[in-house]
Order: structure tokens, then C-alpha cells, then sequence
């Protein structure tokens, strides 16, 4: 019998009863012997065969799972375990439920590729696994990069297993609603919505926007307030230019910080101002004498800390004294442990150049996101967006407003929170299993962890542990790349795009290197 996905119209598995042999139960669907499976693990050991089986492209993307009732039947064991396998391919993001259109393959997993043990290096000396990959795959971890293209250089370099911090869980992204929304908007289009239109931003968008960080952010922001751009990245840009056109000549920034943001300000000059438990201290910002600084205080990157209520009290007079502040509203709405914290564009309107997108919210792709500036810089920030492209483009604008004004935005928002809880929660056990002296940092938002090594945990540099990792198929940051002055050895772990399953391997793998090194 044929066993493999129907015509278009009729895209169901075939699961045809045979005769069940040694008590057990078999199915047409994969070949599936209940005899094969471990005694007491019917459930991890069914998620097991089919997520194999949409590795190897015997379940392809777009595909029916059986019914459970139908599955259950053929396997001879209770329902409940097939709904137990089903329920956890669901939850790494490799299936999902389609209502009457049943159960669907929706992404297909990194499939582990096996490599050789290699005995671990000594502290500081290069790693088989470096000299293996050879100067171009070492150079992507050399502290501190030069290359502005060292990003797209990390992202192409093939790995089994993507730790590498910033991405949500993009098998999640809502395509059904997406479409609907789209669908909806086309058909109420007439012909002149398909020309130029304001380069700030569609009129709809921008009070979708000034609505969602009233609800989600504590922001009372007019219409007029927001600029719609391509992404923080954009956001950043604008203001490099704006800012040195106004005399503006450095950007202090957070230490630890975003080495993506010293790129962006890198026509700037970047003082670091160090961050610890509370934020960052506002006594050593002063010190620079820096007219603005970029925080990023509702998650900091990489350190996951908020911003204390007396560190905002102190910025508070520091901005009063004519200071500019640069918000990176980093990860905002991804928290698990604790409660939102207000923006501080809420409490600084006048002093807060304000940046968000939906990078992290549904995905990079998109190049969406806004910005809200004090009125003495909005001018000049529209005339440089006109220059600059005339406008971001209106259409995925206006399937973003139907999004979030009919509450699909805020419907995926709480289903992702828990995928990603659940995420955070396998890479804190895995941690804990794997590399027990590590400290982690961040845990309580966001869609990373930090992690770094007390004294004699780990003596080699953290980029020569980055650049193991990625000899054996694993991908991560090394903290050294986000610093610098002098700082803990470390690693920023994104845990939001990878499986549990992935997690606990990747994190077995690092484990592994550390004790080797």
C-alpha cells in the first residue's frame, strides 16, 4: 500500500489496520511495532519515530498525521499515548493542530549530524574543532569583530543545533491569521492605496501602534508620535544621523551591550558604562560625558536585568540635565517570572527616542517595527526616513494593524509566552544537568539566558569555546562579543528557535567541551 501523502485533494496519511503480531500493535503508518518500543516509553517513543520520519522526509511539511483515535486503534494502546506523542510534537514546534483539518506537519527538525570525539584542547590553545573549520569559521568569533557583516557570516554558518540569541520560535509564525488578515485587506483596497503614501507610516498602522504600547507598554503616544520603520535596525540609523547632525558625537552604551547596536552607532562613539544587578550605573554614565545613551532596561542585553527603580530615578535627573535617552525595547513582551515593567518612554516623553518592532513577535523577516521621538527630533528623523526609502512598505503595514486590532497579534503573543516558557525552562534544566558551575543570568524574560564561568570552571577563552561548539554542529554567542572592558568568561544562549530536545543536546554538547577544556 501506498504510504505516502495523497494528491492535493486528499493530503491524509493512509493508515491501513494489519494484523498485529507478538501481542503488540502495527500500522501501516511508518511501519509502526509497538514491539519495538521500550517498556513504560510508548509515548516519547511514538514523538520519536514520527519526528524522525519528518526528518527524513517520509513526512513532508504540509502533511496529515493519522487521527489519534485511528492511530491508537492500529497500535492497540490508548489513546491518550498517541495524544501524548501528538501533544508533545506540538509543543517543539513540529506539528500543529489544525481543527477538522487534523494534525499537520508544520516544520521539520535539525537532524543530528554525528561527529567524531575528539579529545578537548588545553585553555587557550586552538581546538581541533577550530583548526578543522579554518581561519574563516575562527574569524567569526575573533573579540572584537571588525567585519559589519560578521552576522550574516554566524547565520550561514551550518550548524545541527541554533543557539544563537534574538529569534523566536518561528515554526510558530501565525500564517493562518496572517493570511486571513491579508486577504481582508487587499479586498478592501482601492487603487490609490497602491501609491506613495506618508513616509511616517500608514495612518492605520500608526494607531494600531499608539493603541498596542498603550495597552502593552504604558506609552500614551498620539498617531502623530509614531514613525514607522524596517526594524530597530532602521530606527538606529535614522538617529545616528539626526543625532551627529546635532553636534551629538557619542552614544554611551550599556557593558555588557549589544554588539548588533555598536555596529549601528559605529559612526558614533561608544562609551561603555557598566551594567550591574540594578542597570546601568548612572553615575558612571555621567562620567563619559556622553549626550545620549542606548539602554535597553525592560530585558538588558545580554544580562537579562532590569532597570532598578532608583537607577530610573537617577536617570531621570541625569536626562533632566539635558540628557537624551535611546530605549531599545528589547524583549519586552516576553516574560515569564515577573510583571511587565513600564516603558521609560512612559515616564520621559521628552527625553526618550523610543524603538520597537516584531522581530521578536513574529519574525525578522517582516522589517517592521517603530519609532517614537521627542518632538525636537521628529523633523529631522522624517526627512531622513523620506530620503532614506519614502516610506516602509504600506501593504505587510496594514496586515499588521488588522492584526493587532482584531486581537490576533495578542492571541499569538500568549501562545508563543508559553512556547518559549516551556523552552527557557528545558535549557535551565539542561544547564543545571550539563554545566552545573555555570551561573545563569535573564532567566525571568526574554529569548536568551547568559551564562558565565566562575574561576577554575572554565579557563579557555569563551570564543574558543564558541568556535568548539560550532565544530561540533552547535551555535552560539560567546559574551565576549557583546563587551568591552574586561568581563567573565560566558556564552549567550538563545533557547526561543530550538526544541527541547535540541536544547538538552546542545547543551550536553557545551558540557561536554567544558570539562574536556
Amino acid at each position: 500500500m501506498n504510504r505516502s501523502i495523497g494528491s492535493p485533494s486528499h493530503r491524509s496519511i493512509t493508515t491501513a489496520r494489519t494484523v498485529p503480531v507478538r501481542g503488540g500493535g502495527v500500522s501501516d503508518f511508518l511501519q509502526l511495532d509497538t514491539g519495538d518500543a521500550p517498556r513504560g516509553g510508548l509515548a516519547d517513543w511514538l514523538a520519536g519515530e514520527v519526528r524522525h520520519a519528518i526528518a527524513d522526509g517520509r513526512l513532508p511539511v504540509g502533511g496529515r498525521l493519522p487521527a489519534t483515535r485511528t492511530l491508537a486503534a492500529d497500535l492497540r494502546v490508548s489513546r491518550g499515548v498517541v495524544t501524548e506523542a501528538y501533544r508533545r510534537l506540538t509543543e517543539d514546534g513540529h506539528v500543529a493542530g489544525r481543527g477538522r483539518g487534523g494534525t499537520v506537519v508544520v516544520a521539520v527538525p535539525r537532524t543530528p549530524v554525528p561527529v567524531p570525539h575528539t579529545p578537548g584542547p588545553a585553555p587557550n590553545a586552538p581546538t581541533p574543532a577550530c583548526t578543522a573549520a579554518g581561519k574563516g569559521r575562527a574569524a567569526l568569533f575573533t573579540v572584537p569583530p571588525d567585519d559589519l557583516g560578521v552576522f550574516d557570516a554566524i547565520r550561514a554558518a551550518p550548524a545541527r543545533i541554533d543557539l544563537s540569541p534574538g529569534l523566536p520560535d518561528l515554526a510558530a509564525f501565525p500564517r493562518a491569521a496572517w493570511l486571513r488578515a491579508e486577504r481582508s485587506v487587499l479586498a478592501g483596497l482601492i487603487p490609490s492605496d497602491f501609491g506613495y503614501g506618508d513616509p511616517r507610516g500608514t495612518p492605520v498602522l500608526r494607531t494600531a501602534v499608539a493603541h498596542w504600547l498603550s495597552r502593552n507598554r504604558g506609552i500614551r503616544a498620539d498617531p502623530d508620535d509614531v514613525m514607522i520603520v524596517n526594524g530597530t535596525a532602521q530606527a538606529l540609523r535614522l538617529l545616528v544621523d539626526v543625532l551627529h547632525a546635532d553636534g551629538v558625537r557619542e552614544v554611551a552604551v550599556e557593558e555588557p551591550g549589544s554588539l548588533g547596536v555598536r555596529q549601528h552607532l559605529r559612526p558614533l562613539g561608544t562609551p561603555p558604562v557598566p551594567v550591574d544587578a540594578h542597570g546601568i550605573r548612572v553615575d558612571a554614565l555621567r562620567a563619559t560625558g556622553a549626550r545620549a545613551v542606548l539602554l535597553t532596561p525592560a530585558h538588558q542585553f545580554p544580562t537579562g536585568v532590569v532597570l532598578g527603580g532608583e537607577r530610573r530615578r537617577e536617570l531621570m535627573e541625569w536626562v533632566h540635565d539635558g540628557g537624551l535617552v535611546i530605549e531599545d525595547d528589547y524583549d519586552a513582551e516576553h516574560r515569564y517570572d515577573r510583571p511587565a515593567v513600564p516603558a521609560l518612554r512612559a515616564l520621559l516623553p521628552e527625553h526618550v527616542c523610543y524603538a520597537g518592532s516584531v522581530s521578536k513577535l513574529l519574525a525578522p523577516a517582516l522589517r517592521l517595527g517603530w519609532l517614537l521621538a521627542p518632538p525636537a527630533y521628529r523633523d529631522a528623523l522624517l526627512d531622513a526616513k523620506r530620503l532614506t526609502d519614502l516610506g516602509t512598505a504600506a501593504l505587510p503595514q496594514l496586515v499588521l494593524a488588522h492584526l493587532m486590532d482584531s486581537g490576533d497579534l495578542e492571541r499569538h503573543l500568549r501562545l508563543i509566552r508559553r512556547h518559549h516558557r516551556r523552552r527557557r525552562d528545558a535549557m535551565i534544566a539542561a544547564i543545571g544537568a550539563d554545566l552545573p558551575t555555570a551561573v545563569v543570568h535573564g532567566a525571568a524574560a526574554g529569548l536568551h539566558l547568559t551564562i558565565t564561568f566562575q574561576r577554575g570552571a572554565y579557563e579557555g577563552s569563551d570564543a574558543t569555546l564558541a568556535t568548539a561548539a560550532l565544530g561540533q554542529g552547535v551555535k552560539v554567542h560567546p559574551l565576549s562579543w557583546h563587551t568591552q572592558l574586561p568581563h567573565a568568561r560566558g556564552l549567550v544562549l538563545g533557547y526561543a528557535a530550538s526544541t527541547p530536545t535540541e536544547i538538552a543536546e546542545g547543551v550536553a554538547v557545551l558540557g561536554r567541551l567544558v570539562r574536556e577544556g
